[in-house]
């Protein structure tokens, strides 16, 4: 089978198109057919070589959709169309192949109504924004601020936020454009940081009272202003470092808030977790509608 594999880690020249053996059914894998592969900033960390764990050659696709050709008894019979996540792509071979054999577990079926290429870009981003949300304490009510609309995790928190039943689900974004599609799509909490800073959004908002937490995938300057714009009590989950791996922080706002940072890694979550997130009510419904502009 065909299947794109980095030879070593050293950015997008690495990748290859090679010739590999068709995986082979063992005991609780599925064989699937893929039919697309997500993309997400965990291949760039990884070709970059700074992801310590992974070890070239690997093919990569850490989620991606298929259909199923074996092994997948009756929850996942021959025929049916599912999407997937998990150690794939990173610790093992992943979804850039014709062929891959996936652990039930990581299964689940595609929503009607939603394509092959959209399923594949599901299951990192919603699955990181259930397990994220939930860990941070989420209660409906609360809320939320997800900065960067335009990006998979931030769109994705701010969906479920709002499913869930968040008294406000706060997005960001960088220009006008930007803010104005994101409002004609149904986002009408958006701010537009080309105009003000996140705290400032969040307090004009909130009239002052400020996000009960933060699920911020950007870093950088982003994760130092959101921090300021948390309410008393409140919570910053850093989870990942688009814009920088670095960022610096006025300790005042974790005092005089009483708030806290706490960190979220999707592989490190134990597998209850995961089975929870999948077969929640709101993540179908959720990931049915496109908003990834």
């Amino acid at each position: 089978m065909r299947a794109m594999r980095a030879e070593q880690f050293s950015g997008y020249e690495g990748l290859k198109l090679v010739d590999l053996p068709k995986p082979a059914v063992s005991d609780g894998k599925v064989l699937l057919r893929m039919t697309a592969a997500g993309v997400t900033p965990l291949e760039l960390t990884i070709l970059s070589g700074q992801f310590p764990f992974a070890k070239a050659p690997l093919v990569l696709g850490n989620e991606g959709a298929g259909v199923v050709e074996e092994g997948g008894g009756t929850d996942f019979p021959v025929g049916a169309r599912v999407m997937f996540t998990g150690p794939y792509g990173v610790f093992e071979d992943g979804a850039y192949s014709e062929w891959l054999a996936v652990r039930k577990e990581s299964l689940c079926l595609v929503p009607e109504g939603v394509d092959d290429v959209s399923a594949a870009g599901i299951p990192v981003a919603y699955l990181t924004a259930q397990m994220a949300l939930t860990l941070a304490g989420f209660q409906a009510g609360k809320t939320v601020l997800a900065p960067a609309i335009g990006g998979s995790v931030g769109n994705a928190v701010t969906q479920l936020a709002r499913a869930l039943g968040a008294k406000r689900a706060i997005a960001s974004t960088t220009n006008h454009a930007k803010a104005e599609q994101a409002k004609a799509l149904g986002f009408h909490e958006v701010i537009d940081l080309s105009c003000e800073k996140p705290g400032d959004g969040v307090r004009r908002i909130t009239g002052g009272d400020g996000a009960d937490m933060v699920i911020d995938g950007v870093g950088g300057a982003v994760l130092s202003e959101a921090l300021g714009a948390l309410a008393l009590g409140g919570s910053l989950t850093t989870l990942g470092y688009a814009a920088s791996r670095k960022a610096t922080i006025d300790v005042t706002n974790l005092i005089w808030q009483r708030a806290s940072i706490q960190n979220f890694i999707l592989f490190a979550q134990p597998q209850a977790a995961w089975a929870d997130a999948l077969f929640r009510e709101e993540f179908a419904p959720s990931a049915t509608h496109d908003h990834s502009s």
